[in-house]
């Protein structure tokens, strides 16, 4: 009887292709396969598409354990054939890194909502009907200041919208700016009562609209908190240009990102949200979400905002979303952590 190491299928998308080639090392997961390797596992690529989705399945049944690394939506593709197909790798066995319920509790917009009453919440509203949309996003709303809207499901940027006042209704119209968060995008004026129609299509298939305030501060930078588990394993830093108007003279040319800074989970400036992030914020989302640590994410991110500083004059942030399973890249220090979590899963010591 033989001590095999568990196997473990990685699995992004690719075509056949990339299937048939794919190697440990010829993909830019290759430092995940290294650390996972080096705790005694023994991991395969399982590339993914809707095209030989059987085959993968098959695949998935023989292993151990699956981490996933799948984009919620990729060049119009949808979880509605991968989802099923980890659930039955779950109901087999298997452990899977972001099962599917898990993804639609954490990893959707609708969180925003539900954990509002966190200390990283603001004024979040959530829209379950076209209906109720149209009766409660009314111009009265719009004039205390811009509002963020977000579609439930998505990436990229897709349906994030900054919405704000452009003109004093007249006529029954209402005349509006606004500014999708997807790369190349420029503001636009819209009536409401068309924008509205426009965002119609974000309710189907069960979808929703979460709506928040806009942060002044978003010019400051996005803060992604990346986690394997419950742990902090690295930061990342940027200055985001999605939803930041040009500024005057600079013609309608969407304005580019900054470049993402990495930074290690020990980095001074980011331990405060660390702290927060360890011993509050993923606990009473925890709580709030009914998930068990055995079942929170190998890795997952929070993205932050700086919101308005207390009392005493600190830093606060807002949470404006949550990552899970298609989360890259990855600080230098979170491929080990991730292989370790992976590990401890298993029940397995670490070499």
């Amino acid at each position: 009887m033989t001590n095999a190491p568990p196997r473990i299928g990685v699995v992004w998308r690719g075509d056949r292709e990339a299937r048939r080639t794919a190697t440990p090392q010829n993909n830019r997961f290759h430092r995940i396969f290294e650390e996972l390797a080096a705790v005694g596992l023994a991991p395969e690529p399982a590339v993914f598409d809707e095209e030989f989705a059987d085959d993968v399945l098959e695949q998935l049944l023989a292993v151990d354990a699956v981490l996933v690394w799948v984009n919620p939506l990729d060049d119009g593709k949808t979880r509605k054939i991968l989802d099923p197909l980890l659930r039955q790798v779950a109901e087999a066995g298997r452990f899977v890194s972001a099962h599917p319920d898990v993804i639609l509790k954490m990893g959707v917009k609708e969180v925003l909502y539900e954990t509002r009453h966190i200390a990283w919440g603001v004024d979040t509203r959530l829209y379950r009907t076209a209906a109720d949309f149209r009766r409660a996003f009314v111009p009265t709303f719009l004039a205390a200041g811009p509002r963020v809207l977000k579609q439930n499901r998505g990436n990229g940027g897709q349906g994030i919208w900054k919405v704000e006042l452009a003109g004093a209704p007249a006529g029954g119209a209402t005349s509006i700016s606004v500014l999708e968060a997807k790369s190349g995008s420029v503001p636009e004026a819209i009536d409401l009562s068309d924008f509205i129609c426009r965002c119609e299509a974000y309710f189907t298939e069960g979808g929703c609209i979460v709506d928040q305030p806009f942060q002044f501060r978003l010019p400051e930078g996005m803060i992604r908190c990346y986690m394997s588990g419950s742990r902090v394993v690295g930061f990342g830093q940027q200055l985001v240009k999605a939803l930041v108007t040009p500024p005057s003279g600079a013609g309608r040319e969407p304005l580019q990102p900054g470049p993402r800074i990495m930074h290690p989970a020990s980095a001074g400036p980011f331990q405060t949200l660390r702290t927060r992030m360890e011993s509050e914020w993923t606990p009473e989302m925890m709580s709030t979400l009914a998930i068990e640590a055995a079942s929170l994410p190998i890795i997952w991110d929070a993205d932050f905002l700086y919101g308005r500083p207390d009392a005493s004059g600190n830093d606060t942030y807002v949470l404006c979303e949550i990552n899970v399973s298609s989360v890259f890249a990855v600080p230098d220090d979170a491929p080990a952590a991730i292989a370790r979590a992976m590990a401890m899963r298993l029940h397995r010591p670490a070499l």
